[in-house]
């Protein structure tokens, strides 16, 4: 029910194309049920190199996306993982500054993935969960020299005195959160600049300081093998910069799981196509995959922004659905009468426009091409928009 403009994949993704001509996304529904996520070709190389080295587990697998605003490298782990273990995983997207923290929230919660948590906090704090994740993916704050192209705020700010700065800083960061990192556990190290300071340099010094092994990740046609790592340069490839390198970590104390302390509420079977338990959380029932629920426990001092599935609040009888739950992935789509709406309506329910439709009275979940984009109240001659208005259409439609 939707035309797809022309594209051509990505040698080092195979969930990624390349778009011959770019599109209004924010006019396109479908990133807005969150069908796909826009992400430049370059950074996505950090994803197979995740692949690449995602270790085999006995256990559902922990990741940390550490500095993950605005959430594409999120997404991209979040799907690779669902491929190789369906629910069976833990991804902690963090972000540290709260304002891209909320942005990358929104992002998760378009992506709709119940085991993915939102956190933001500082690198150190990981610290406590010594032993914990498997795989760190840290994409961390740099020069930008790989932005000059089309950022002139990047090439402006440029100083050999701000490189200095940021090598110190992502030194810190690594360090802060190295603890966190299982004996045997991968860290994929990012940046998107080009120095040897803050790439090749920085790896030496994780890999004698920190002791690690540094690995060789996958070089494609058009890419440059560094002496650590993988650099995506512009005119070589046709995304912007980007440096990537591998590491496992030597040592180090594996994490003891405790056994559960949370107090489980009633599964709402009838909202999930899986098995799920839920717990209150100030008034918000949430639901978590029952498989990793001790995990997200783990994490709880953290005090994540979202985690799990956010089912909404009873009142009285009545469970009022939060906004998410129409997003995510476990949703049983069954579970409420459903308005399939065209383009036109889709993008007034998008824009928060007050609209009619002909379905149930009551509450409707509203769907483009079947996939859902949240849920309106159906007074008969027009409908209550239940769209959250931090995520409305703000441009005319």
């Amino acid at each position: 029910c939707h035309s797809r403009p022309e594209r051509e994949s990505l040698p080092w993704s195979p969930f990624g194309r390349i778009l011959k001509e770019r599109p209004n996304f924010t006019l396109d529904p479908l990133f807005h049920a969150g069908a796909y996520y826009v992400q430049d070709s370059s950074a996505q190389y950090v994803g197979h190199a995740f692949r690449q080295f995602l270790p085999a587990s006995d256990h559902p697998l922990r990741v940390l996306d550490l500095c993950a605003a605005p959430g594409g490298k999120t997404t991209d782990i979040a799907a690779s993982l669902r491929q190789v273990g369906g629910d069976g995983y833990l991804l902690v997207a963090n972000e540290v500054m709260r304002h891209r923290a909320a942005i990358l929230r929104d992002n998760v919660a378009r992506w709709g993935d119940p085991c993915v948590a939102v956190t933001c906090a500082d690198p150190s704090a990981f610290s406590r969960l010594e032993g914990f994740f498997d795989v760190i993916v840290a994409d961390v704050p740099c020069s930008g020299e790989g932005m000059f192209r089309k950022d002139e705020e990047a090439l402006r700010q440029w100083s050999a005195d701000n490189v200095a700065l940021c090598a110190a800083r992502q030194k810190r960061i690594i360090s802060d959160v190295w603890p966190a990192l299982a004996p045997g556990g991968i860290l994929i190290y990012s940046t998107c600049t080009f120095n040897r300071q803050e790439n090749d340099a920085n790896v030496e010094w994780i890999s004698q300081t920190l002791d690690a092994e540094i690995l060789e990740p996958e070089c494609f046609e058009g890419l440059i093998r560094t002496q650590h790592g993988v650099s995506l340069v512009p005119g070589f490839v046709p995304g912007e910069g980007q440096y990537c390198a591998v590491l496992r970590k030597r040592g180090g104390k594996p994490y003891r799981l405790s056994g559960s302390k949370a107090r489980y509420g009633k599964a709402y079977a009838e909202l999930f196509d899986r098995q799920m338990v839920t717990i209150d959380k100030n008034g918000t029932i949430l639901a978590l995959p029952s498989g990793i629920s001790s995990l997200l426990e783990a994490i709880s001092f953290l005090h994540p922004l979202s985690v799990g599935t956010a089912v909404g609040t009873v009142k009285g009888r009545d469970l009022v659905p939060h906004p998410d739950l129409a997003l995510s992935i476990a949703l049983k789509t069954s579970a409420f009468p459903i308005f399939d709406a065209d383009m036109q309506t889709a993008l007034h329910f998008l824009h928060r426009d007050s609209f009619a439709i002909d379905a149930p009275l009551g509450l409707v979940l509203i769907t483009y091409c079947g996939l859902p984009l949240g849920f309106v109240k159906n007074l008969g001659s027009r409908c209550n928009n239940l769209l959250p208005k931090d995520r409305r259409i703000i441009m005319d439609i």
